[in-house]
């Protein structure tokens, strides 16, 4: 089952698409744009073309977990993707993730010019990471 990951942001949107078996991040890409409808008209192109069969939307929390006009705005997306995709959509709680991928592109000798253009596709794996392992886990008991 191939599953794609979004990092939505206002002005660029990251994209990481699974494997097929559902256990590895593969392809990732980002979206330039401000405008929504162009970001969801991309989103699902990408996902025919890639054959998604689920989407994880990075869900911003707060760090005290509350949900800001950020968490918000991914809800209301969620919405319109699900609609528009006919896909399932699960929130996914992407606290750090920005964080951790300039901290990843950092470690790799990108400046912050190089960054910028990348940073959006690296959390969107990191998104898409998080939600595969917690997938592969075994149920609780």
């Amino acid at each position: 089952m191939r599953i794609m990951a979004i990092d939505y942001g206002d002005a660029h949107t990251g994209i990481a698409v699974s494997d097929p078996t559902g256990f590895l991040a593969g392809f990732t890409t980002t979206i330039h744009s401000r405008r929504q409808e162009e970001v969801v008209s991309e989103i699902c192109t990408l996902a025919r073309k890639h054959g998604a069969q689920e989407l994880v939307l990075g869900h911003p929390r707060n760090m005290d977990g509350t949900l800001g006009p950020r968490a918000e705005k991914a809800e209301a997306l969620a919405e319109i993707l699900r609609e528009t995709t006919g896909l399932p959509v699960v929130l996914w709680d992407e606290r750090r993730t920005t964080i951790d991928a300039h901290q990843i592109l950092m470690g790799t000798g990108k400046n912050a010019k190089k960054r910028k253009k990348t940073v959006d596709a690296v959390a969107a794996a990191l998104i898409l990471e998080g939600y595969l392992t917690f997938r592969s886990r075994p149920p609780q008991a």
